[in-house]
């Protein structure tokens, strides 16, 4: 009987130990989610400048990833609408390496310190310190990966080409269409990051990604990094000029600033300030119904 007792303790000991596979799988609210994205940034915000360079440096080079999957499948399957859909499935490598690595990408930084900007202003310098490293760096690191493909025999004769072509389909459009192109990548990636803060798994998070970030290669929107990839191994290849890159370069950025910003960051801080407003005023009617019962009393 001793045995057994101490046999039964033993195995509630064993199951209590047990960690719960996932302590929360309710759908998080519009607040929840901004407050982890403030958290996020004020994580971001707090690192030295030195480390946000080499994140973000390291985020150009890993976007290079969703050129180079793209590349590959096109220059496998050759033209045709079907071999662009199957090859804009491999655009979302980059950002998924990107985002769940936690690197520093420019347009998820449309979204998380802006979003903290919006609640507490005496972090918009810091903002604009956070930006004036992380793009450059991220620029750099898409040279770098523009380098390697371009001036080394790493890649296969049908990609490099393909990659070429991505580069110069990219350039070939006026600047009004490059921004409001720029407009939709900036909004559907800010949108992308949002709703990460609010997954609750690693598999759910890779989903979005993909989901989001493939309408972002199968529209040919202009990312002002993963683009980049695509225009400088045309640059290096000689198949167009430093100029033709720069006059492509601003208006997408621009564009992918007003898309993260104003049709992501502001509209959810919109949501949720709105809601905490709705939320205090019904308290404040309590507050006034109670008093007025209690007086009646």
């Amino acid at each position: 009987m001793a045995q057994k007792g101490s046999a039964a303790k033993k195995e509630e000991g064993n199951v209590a130990a047990v960690p719960p596979v996932q302590k929360n799988l309710a759908r998080p609210s519009a607040e929840e989610i901004f407050s982890q994205v403030a958290k996020n940034a004020r994580q971001e915000l707090q690192r030295p400048s030195i480390a946000l360079g080499l994140s973000g440096f390291g985020a150009g080079v890993f976007m290079g990833l969703s050129a180079l999957g793209t590349a590959m499948a096109a220059g496998i399957l050759g033209q045709g609408n079907a071999a662009l859909i199957v090859s804009r499935m491999f655009y979302p490598l980059g950002f998924i390496v990107v985002i769940l690595g936690r690197s520093q990408l420019f347009t998820e930084n449309t979204l998380y310190p802006v979003a903290l900007v919006l609640a507490e202003k005496r972090e918009f310098w810091n903002t604009l310190r956070l930006w004036a490293v992380v793009l450059p760096m991220n620029v750099a690191g898409a040279l770098g990966f523009s380098l390697l493909a371009a001036w080394t025999p790493a890649l296969q004769p049908g990609t490099l080409k393909a990659l070429t072509t991505l580069g110069a389909t990219a350039l070939d459009h006026p600047p009004s269409q490059i921004f409001w192109s720029g407009v939709i990548a900036g909004w559907i990636i800010a949108l992308a990051a949002w709703l990460v803060s609010g997954s609750h798994s690693i598999t759910g998070s890779v989903l979005i990604i993909w989901m989001l970030t493939f309408v972002v290669g199968l529209g040919n929107y202009a990312h002002c990094v993963a683009s980049s990839c695509e225009i400088m191994v045309t640059v290096l290849g000689h198949g167009a000029s430093w100029p033709d890159y720069l006059r492509w370069f601003f208006p997408a950025t621009g564009g992918n600033i007003c898309g993260g910003v104003v049709m992501v960051t502001i509209l959810e801080y919109g949501q949720v300030m709105h809601g905490k407003m709705i939320e205090r005023a019904a308290a404040k009617a309590r507050r006034e119904e109670a008093q007025q019962l209690e007086s009646r009393g």
